[in-house]
């Protein structure tokens, strides 16, 4: 299953607790930025193996990616 959470620009404490409790409970998390993510999840002490995916990651990824969500 994939998710779509929003995640404060500036202050931490702007996330909602539905966010917080849906990166508690994948299995793993994509972010544009994995250190700004980093940061996020380290403050909240959410322990998830983080992926980078933006405009640049190569197609080989995004198929790997795409084929842990089948």
């Amino acid at each position: 299953m994939l998710y779509m959470v929003a995640t404060p620009i500036g202050n931490l404490g702007d996330i909602t607790a539905r966010a917080l409790e849906t990166l508690k409970t994948v299995d793993t998390i994509l972010s544009e930025d994995t250190r700004v993510t980093g940061n996020l999840l380290r403050h909240y002490e959410i322990k998830k193996p983080t992926l980078s995916c933006h405009e640049h990651t190569e197609e080989k990824k995004l198929l790997q990616i795409v084929e842990r969500l089948k």
